[in-house]
């Protein structure tokens, strides 16, 4: 029976072939073209409205060398959005669930970060391993903790966005369970259940767009201490 549950979050073959790559393609499939008419539809004009507002939010705190990461990180979020909201759809796969793309997602730009700083401002970017007015003692223990966690970072990074899409995903499917084996013999406590499952479907709608927000937002603060 557990083992079931976690069937969901297996990479879905076909002949053999992986549709993990489908599942990530398919998302840019559905996003409207820009026309070249001068009033745009609805679609269009809300979707270049929230666009253009993330990226004035999250670059307010970057200076001008980290605007031309803009593209890269706003790309990033709405593909991260849509990915996650279309995993909530039954019978679909998830496949920011999986650990692997997470962290091949992650570990690159976190690199990129990184390289960026040592390139721009080697001091500076050195400089975050020791804190200012360190007690002498103190300085080999303090650079081996901050270095750790600064490889850590990637997969902080990762970790967090796989486990919060797997937990919710999996909550879902424990309570729908219990709402179908209760409905013949407890139709009121399952009626409950199923107000408790869509109250949850709301808060997972939430979750997948707060995580992707957070998951460039924690990119963005990286790319603020070294730009």
């Amino acid at each position: 029976m557990m083992l079931s549950f976690f069937d969901q979050f297996m990479s879905p073959t076909y002949l053999g072939i992986p549709l993990i790559a489908l599942a990530i393609a398919l998302p840019w499939t559905l996003y409207p073209t820009p026309t070249d008419r001068w009033l745009n539809n609805r679609v269009l004009t809300l979707q270049g409205w929230f666009i253009n507002r993330f990226t004035q939010q999250l670059l307010l705190p970057l200076n001008q060398g980290g605007h031309k990461w803009a593209v890269l990180l706003t790309s990033l979020m709405v593909f991260l959005i849509t990915i996650n909201m279309l995993g909530l759809l039954p019978y679909t796969f998830t496949p920011t669930t999986q650990l692997s793309l997470n962290m091949g997602l992650a570990v690159p730009l976190w690199l990129a970060t990184v390289i960026i700083g040592m390139r721009n401002q080697p001091t500076a970017a050195l400089g975050h391993l020791l804190p200012e007015g360190t007690p002498v003692p103190l300085i080999p223990v303090l650079i081996i903790i901050e270095t750790i966690s600064l490889f850590i970072r990637p997969l902080a990074l990762g970790v967090r966005l796989t486990a919060n899409l797997t937990a919710g995903h999996l909550l879902i499917q424990l309570i729908a369970t219990a709402a179908f084996v209760l409905l013949p013999m407890m139709p009121t406590v399952a009626i409950l259940t199923a107000t408790v499952l869509f109250l949850l479907t709301l808060l997972e709608v939430a979750v997948a767009m707060i995580q992707a927000y957070v998951f460039v937002l924690l990119l963005s603060l990286y790319l603020q201490e070294n730009v």
